[in-house]
């Protein structure tokens, strides 16, 4: 099968891969997971940040009850003044279902999503695979979900105000977890907030096929990451849609769903279609396709202007979602 052209990448940001390249090759193998674990170690905020916000939040460290004992570590960051029920967002990493942690690249920029919107900010430690395979991270993430409603009084949150998201695999993982909550009846969430997200183990797509040995995160770690989640099992017949979520066939019933995704990236196509589907399922959904973005661009080059401008379209969406908890059916 041939290889179609790729879209551009955004000038700038085509500037920001010449560094990112020196750091992380844009093909990662399976030998190649100890070195992607590592380099997200050093993007990690480090002990100089002030995680507080000058004391704007109270930092607390939890556990959850996993599916199978196991204690899942959470990181809680809760409002110092807030004296009425907020809302919350439970976030969950990114890193290809194989590297990343719960005090990730993406905390410092959610807290100040958190204080602006008086939430509190919930990232769940899950699992990684291949060490854990499925179901063992998705489980976690819902473990970690459910403590989140059970402890919602204790943390001063509604009940009736939380939000799921992620970035990358967690962006697959929250939109799995969605899926999980939507069909055991477990906590009604207000909305899923899912950044590059990754949901489909067939990385058979045109997207995915454009960007073989470019950018970031390509056809061949995307094949490493479901690979370690999946096994043998990765692109066959029988995959759970809570493990790869573009396998499920329903997607109704779901909470309204902010996707973004860059044009020059891997899961494009299965972003777009994704949204395409929960359209096409009555559901709500709002979609952004960033020109000349790679996968996680905004996270690598936070500075450039198409990653300001894509930071800056999350923050409405989540005000929008919050102010219509009270709003009538």
């Amino acid at each position: 099968m041939s290889v179609p052209p790729r879209p551009p990448f955004d000038p700038e940001l085509a500037a920001a891969l010449v560094e990112v390249g020196g750091e992380i090759p844009p093909a990662i193998t399976p030998e190649m997971i100890p070195l992607l674990r590592s380099e997200g170690a050093k993007r990690a905020p480090g002990a100089d940040v002030d995680m507080t916000l000058g004391g704007v939040f109270r930092e607390e460290e939890h556990a959850a009850r996993g599916a199978d004992g196991t204690e899942v570590p959470l990181l809680v960051w809760r409002p110092e003044r807030t004296t009425a029920a907020t809302g919350a967002l439970f976030w969950i990493h990114g890193g290809g279902m194989v590297a990343g942690t719960h005090r990730g690249w993406e905390v410092p920029r959610l807290l100040e999503f958190a204080r602006e919107l008086d939430l509190v900010l919930v990232s769940v430690d899950y699992r990684l695979a291949p060490e854990h395979p499925h179901p063992v991270p998705v489980e976690d993430c819902y473990a970690g979900l459910l403590w989140v409603a059970d402890q919602a009084g204790d943390l001063g949150v509604a009940p009736d105000r939380l939000v799921i998201g992620g970035a990358s695999a967690g962006g697959g993982l929250a939109a799995a977890t969605c899926l999980l909550a939507r069909d055991r009846g477990g906590p009604s969430l207000l909305g899923q907030l899912l950044l590059g997200p990754m949901l489909d183990d067939r990385n058979d797509s045109v997207s995915a096929r454009q960007m073989v040995g470019v950018g970031v995160w390509d056809r061949v770690s995307n094949a490493t990451g479901w690979g370690a989640l999946l096994g043998a099992d990765r692109g066959g017949p029988d995959v759970s849609p809570y493990a790869a979520p573009a396998r499920c066939e329903d997607l109704s019933g779901l909470p309204p769903a902010f996707l973004d995704v860059g044009s020059a990236e891997t899961f494009r196509d299965e972003v777009v279609e994704y949204a395409s589907r929960i359209w096409q399922a009555g559901g709500a959904a709002e979609l952004h396709v960033w020109p000349g973005g790679f996968h996680s661009f905004d996270g690598f080059a936070p500075g450039a202007a198409l990653s300001l401008e894509a930071s800056a379209q999350r923050l409405p969406w989540l005000r929008r979602i919050l102010a219509g908890w009270t709003r009538p059916e």
